[in-house]
């Protein structure tokens, strides 16, 4: 493993898996040879969820949203609000969907590994 320092200045975020998303790799990546991830993802303002119910296959995924709030739907549980300050953990498998988002939405995000498929799950 190696040291990795991100700093907010030297910030570039990129498309990603979702179109209304924007993310900022944190380079975890690299500096775990692929065994973690770590992003911060923003909303892009104008355009919104589009909902699809999904599932991920990974160890672990976890969100803490520093800004603006995130609404999710979670088999099991039904609609979750997180605003600044909100941490989930989504348990590997579970099957959910982003129902809305603030323009202003930004969130840490945290998975293992950096890599891994999406499943789009049909109702």
């Amino acid at each position: 493993m190696k040291l990795s320092v991100s700093h907010a200045d030297d910030a570039e975020f990129s498309s990603g898996l979702r179109g209304f998303f924007e993310y900022r790799d944190l380079g975890i990546k690299d500096a775990t040879d692929g065994r973690f991830g770590a992003h911060v993802i923003r909303a892009v303002p104008g355009k919104h969820a589009v909902g699809d119910r999904h599932r991920h296959q990974l160890e672990f995924q976890m969100v803490y949203v520093l800004k603006g709030w995130v609404k999710f739907w979670y088999e099991g549980t039904g609609e979750v609000l997180l605003k600044p300050g909100s941490c989930a953990h989504q348990p590997p498998g579970i099957v959910h969907r982003e129902l809305e988002h603030s323009d202003d939405l930004e969130l840490i995000e945290i998975i293992l590994p950096a890599d891994f498929e999406t499943v789009d799950v049909s109702e």
